[in-house]
């Protein structure tokens, strides 16, 4: 007998009374900030279901509860329960019918008639299906052969038995977020492509034995031919990761059809057939044998699908770098997103003249499109700089916007939240810079000069801009002016500023970042003696590198997971791709020793009189935490003040909302210490 769906209706209020004054954003407030995510449009074009993540306090965790919403917005979103419990997974069968989880069991519903019915043995099977449904194909694991174990004697058992310890012989032996050592990539079983029938009878079979991992399965419309990414070298610890493109015909030929040092992803068939469409991007083996000074552009690819002609780029002439990629029904574009200076838009190539178009405008940042079966209407998320993601609506052509939720609306109608400018400056080159100044809620220039937070984003190869982020928002309730800026290196601005800083991080971004500085100090009631940095990954660096160059500048800083020492950072991080590229090659080539000593922050220690509180997780593997206890104890031997705060068990990005919460304390507790008036 089928269970009954429960639709729950929730009340998103979108004012409150003009007479309740607004209030600070206060510590408490983070818990009550939710995050909408994952929305997924119906085959109709109907329908939206997104998701909304909730922390909470008591436990730690996040409640993830389903939401389905009409995309002509005219009726409030409705929350998916079954039998009062929230589902979670929310995604569209081909049919119409909203597949959830409820306890690991899978159910489907018409959203109409709420009737829910679990998952049978006919539903649609895990893998990807053919064109006709008549196939499934499906990745199965082909373990490696172990060694034999070693012919100990009684006595020699004995010991091993009672070792405490690790043992391994492989060089990745670290991987942040992974238990130590990581897992030896030598013994990773090997995959091979299977064919299931789904509607005849008869024996699977399979279709790809070789020693691959296939990844990114696409069938041909025709159903005669799969193309996928395989890595043929993916247990040979001396190379980097490198995945080309293969196709396999459902009899059985299997054809290589790239080898070329670039990394492809994103594969592809065109609607029609015609063409396979991939995006492709430099090997990082590439860029250190031609020993080059970039890392090269993401390009967007297609071929004739019967490997007839040349590859045509389709972004040869366009400088920004394009997301995944969802063709047009008729074969005529690809669609995609991709940050521009601090936004984020979806934009469309056609195929295949390579002429680029953008679709959505505005000062936001979408992301999680969707689209309908015709493609004639999508879904997203848009944020802003005072707004956390809501899920919006349009045509394809971007036309018609609506917003569908308003989940955070009547919380933040009663918060009064910092205002945030866009600033453009030239930095020491006349290179032109972009940032975001946020003021201090309830801003009032008679009331400054204000203190100034300086943040610096990670990555490096990442930007800000217009999203909510809920510690500056805190920070600028307290008091505090909040800066963000695009140093170079940043994304969004074309491939000469992404690879301005190669070969000398710190010191063209360091120059942009104080330019800034100086450009806000000269326009802003700020008070210019107190003034901090601070920032994690690539920022944390930022962090430790200014503070060294110019010391008179802040008053303070908070360095979040930040180098201090490249050639010890090189054989114990995860990612010693970056000194063999952007320092052009290992400490033990005495070029690359010297720009990496030339460009570590302990070189400098000596310069620093900057009070700093250092912040890293005890298992960061990314940027190891005897990082930060290098500079940490080189300020202290100075007799400057330094704090260290060191999280249990945590990795690279220090997750949990307790440690959110205890971090924006310790933080705060920083820059009041340093940066209040005296």
């Amino acid at each position: 007998m089928p269970r009954v769906l429960t639709v729950a209706l929730v009340a998103f209020v979108t004012s409150v009374s003009a007479a309740q004054s607004r209030s600070p954003l206060t510590l408490e407030d983070y818990y009550r900030v939710q995050t909408v995510g994952a929305p997924a449009m119906s085959p109709d074009g109907a329908r939206v279901v997104f998701s909304v993540s909730t922390r909470l306090e008591a436990d730690n965790g996040t409640r993830v509860q389903t939401f389905v919403v009409a995309t002509d917005a005219a009726s409030s979103p409705r929350e998916i329960t079954y039998e009062g419990k929230p589902v979670s997974g929310g995604r569209w069968e081909a049919s119409g019918r909203l597949r959830y989880m409820v306890d690991r069991q899978a159910w489907t519903v018409d959203v109409m008639q709420a009737d829910a019915v679990p998952v049978t043995a006919e539903s649609p099977a895990p893998g990807t299906p053919s064109p006709d449904g008549a196939w499934v194909a499906l990745l199965t694991d082909v373990p490696v052969t172990p060694a034999p174990a070693a012919a100990w004697s009684e006595f020699e058992t004995r010991h091993a038995q009672r070792f405490k310890g690790v043992i391994f012989d492989w060089m990745q032996f670290q991987r942040d977020g992974q238990p130590f050592p990581a897992p030896d990539p030598r013994v990773r079983p090997a995959q091979h492509i299977v064919l299931r029938p789904l509607i005849a009878a008869g024996p699977e079979r399979v279709l790809v034995d070789r020693d691959l991992r296939p990844s990114g399965l696409v069938w041909h419309p025709s159903g005669g031919a799969i193309a996928f990414l395989a890595d043929e070298r993916f247990r040979h610890e001396q190379t980097y990761e490198r995945t080309d493109l293969w196709t396999v015909t459902t009899g059985g030929a299997l054809a290589r059809v790239t080898d070329d040092l670039f990394v492809y992803g994103g594969v592809d068939y065109s609607p029609d057939g015609r063409y396979l469409s991939y995006a492709r991007t430099f090997g990082t083996d590439k860029v250190i044998r031609e020993k080059l000074d970039h890392g090269g552009p993401r390009d967007l690819f297609v071929r004739a699908a019967d490997g007839s002609g040349a590859q045509v780029n389709l972004t040869a002439d366009w400088d920004l770098e394009p997301g995944a990629t969802t063709w047009s029904p008729d074969g005529a574009r690809l669609y995609f997103t991709a940050g521009v200076r601090g936004e984020s838009h979806l934009f469309r190539v056609s195929v295949p003249a390579g002429r680029v178009e953008q679709v959505t405008t505005g000062h936001h940042r979408i992301g999680s499109v969707t689209f309908d079966r015709a493609m004639q209407s999508m879904a997203y998320t848009v944020t802003t700089h005072d707004r956390p993601g809501e899920v919006y609506a349009a045509r394809i052509d971007g036309s018609g916007e609506r917003k569908l939720s308003a989940v955070n609306d009547a919380f933040l109608s009663g918060k009064a939240l910092g205002a945030t400018e866009r600033l453009r400056w030239n930095s020491r080159d006349g290179t032109e810079i972009e940032g975001w100044l946020t003021f201090p809620s309830g801003y009032d220039q008679a009331r400054g000069p204000y203190p100034l937070i300086v943040f610096s984003h990670g990555g490096p190869h990442t930007s800000v801009g217009y999203s909510f982020e809920f510690k500056k928002q805190f920070f600028a309730a307290r008091g505090y002016f909040v800066l963000d800026t695009n140093f170079r290196s940043s994304t969004g601005y074309g491939e000469a500023f992404k690879w301005a800083t190669w070969g000398a991080w710190g010191d063209k971004d360091g120059e942009d970042v104080i330019a800034g500085l100086d450009h806000v100090l000269g326009r802003y009631p700020i008070d210019r003696g107190r003034v901090g940095h601070t920032g994690h990954s690539y920022g944390g660096f930022m962090t430790n590198w200014l503070i060294t160059q110019y010391p008179d500048r802040f008053a303070a800083a908070v360095s979040g997971a930040g180098i201090s020492n490249w050639i010890s950072d090189y054989g114990t991080a995860d990612i010693y791709r970056t000194k063999e590229t952007e320092f052009f090659g290992p400490p033990w080539d005495a070029a690359a020793r010297e720009r990496m000593i030339r460009q570590s922050p302990i070189t400098y220690a000596g310069r620093i009189r900057t009070p700093t509180l250092f912040v890293h997780g005890e298992v960061d593997q990314r940027v190891p935490y005897e990082e930060a206890e290098q500079l940490y104890f080189a300020i202290r031997r100075r007799g400057v003040p330094a704090k260290m705060i060191r999280y249990d068990d945590q990795p690279h990005s220090i997750g949990g909302h307790w440690n959110n919460v205890h971090r924006m304390m310790q933080e705060l507790a920083w820059w009041e210490t340093y940066l209040t008036k005296r």
